[in-house]
């Protein structure tokens, strides 16, 4: 009767830690993916700070902005174009890098939506 026991014991422990084993393998290629999927956004994020010259924070400070929204960007471009126009005594130069901001917004915004819609087909 012990003998039988023991084997019971036994069998059930090899068949949790070969669940356990199999539940650890499948998580670790899931974080790699993930991993994987950020270092591929945060390199086409660098690539267009340098082609644009501006880093993301810095168009958002410009445009005063938190959050990537099309609507607000555009919002906030509209206003910020025409008030620095040089024909209302605007700055050339403000009007520029307000261009640029929204360049790099619409940049950042066109990495992401390929990747959003990758995450939502894959769930």
């Amino acid at each position: 009767m012990a003998k039988y026991l023991a084997q019971i014991i036994v069998m059930g422990a090899q068949v949790v830690g070969r669940a356990f084993a199999r539940a650890l393998q499948q998580e670790f290629a899931a974080s790699q993916a993930a991993a994987q999927a950020r270092n591929r956004s945060a390199q086409q994020s660098a690539a267009a700070s340098s082609i644009t010259g501006m880093s993301l924070q810095e168009a958002q400070q410009i445009l005063n902005i938190s959050t990537l929204d099309p609507e607000e960007i555009q919002k906030k471009y509209e206003h910020l174009f025409k008030v620095n126009d040089k024909s209302v005594g605007g700055s050339f130069y403000l009007q520029s890098k307000v261009v640029r901001a929204k360049e790099r917004l619409e940049e950042e915004l066109s990495i992401q939506t390929p990747e959003e819609k990758q995450q939502k087909t894959e769930t």
